[in-house]
């Protein structure tokens, strides 16, 4: 044990070892001043760790609140403003990506919103597919009015449905049977078709049919042959004045497989054979045909 004890004549005061004790910390104070002044911070790892503290705290964005929340469902009962709609889930999530929206919407009201657009969209193909089909309907009428004599004389039938119309020309008066050739008391009208064709848009296709009677000698073999012979007949009479575009038609043979009526009859026969011309509007004023 140090006895600081010098005697009853000195005077008391800081033992010795006092002085050098306040140097050196004096010194070693020195020291760490001089090492922080020339240390340098690493903001980019600083910003890298404060985010990952963020994150990990759930902290996700701090906006400045100018006004008093809005929110679209009843989150805390203090939200004072805004527009409450109940959930039939039990687990709501708010969508805060966005910090410039004006509310908060939950996924539940983005899935109402995606399928009232989904909706609003089908409305609106639905009234654009009304009115194309109703401008067809009107083509259908015109070519009615123009063809009112062989309407009546059941040479022609004319049909409308959808985007389609089809000119039905029965084989009385339009081909011999057995023939795919024209006969000359059928051209003028053939001539009238050329030129109402031209007017109205659409791809043309010119199909051949015929009844379920073998066919027996002649230039055609089967009922194959002669359906495709007379469709292609009737479009190379079409096609022979510029009004009409080839690339618009299109060439089919059916022979029976597509029959009107019955083929047990000589009326249901005789409707089986013809041609129709089948014009196939496009859906959209984009596509030229269909």
């Amino acid at each position: 044990m140090i006895d600081f004890d010098q005697g009853e004549g000195d005077n008391r005061g800081a033992p010795a070892w006092m002085a050098t004790f306040a140097d050196l910390m004096s010194l070693l104070l020195a020291f760490f001043v001089l090492l922080l002044s020339f240390s340098e911070m690493d903001l980019e790892r600083y910003k890298t760790i404060a985010g990952s503290m963020k994150m990990a705290f759930g902290v996700q964005q701090q906006i400045k609140a100018d006004d008093t929340p809005k929110g679209t469902s009843v989150i805390a009962m203090e939200f004072s403003p805004g527009r409450t709609i109940p959930t039939p889930i039990q687990q709501i999530q708010q969508v805060t990506r966005d910090s410039s929206r004006s509310s908060l919407q939950t996924g539940t009201q983005e899935q109402a919103q995606a399928k009232m657009d989904d909706e609003q969209a089908r409305a609106l193909l639905e009234q654009k597919v009304a009115t194309l089909e109703q401008e067809t309907a009107a083509d259908a009428q015109r070519l009615r009015a123009l063809f009112a004599d062989e309407i009546a004389n059941e040479n022609i039938d004319i049909e409308s449905e959808g985007r389609f119309i089809t000119i039905r020309i029965r084989e009385n008066g339009s081909f011999p049977s057995g023939s795919a050739s024209l006969t000359d008391g059928f051209l003028p009208v053939i001539s009238k078709l050329r030129s109402a064709m031209a007017e109205i848009p659409g791809k043309v296709a010119i199909e051949g049919h015929t009844d379920n009677v073998p066919i027996s000698g002649g230039p055609f073999p089967t009922n194959w042959a002669l359906s495709a012979g007379r469709a292609l007949s009737l479009t190379h009479e079409l096609l022979r004045e510029p009004n009409l575009e080839d690339r618009r038609m299109m060439v089919v043979g059916y022979a029976d497989t597509q029959p009107l009526a019955g083929n047990d009859t000589a009326e249901g026969r005789a409707r089986n054979r013809r041609v129709e011309i089948v014009i196939r509007q496009a859906l959209a004023e984009s596509e030229e045909y269909l």
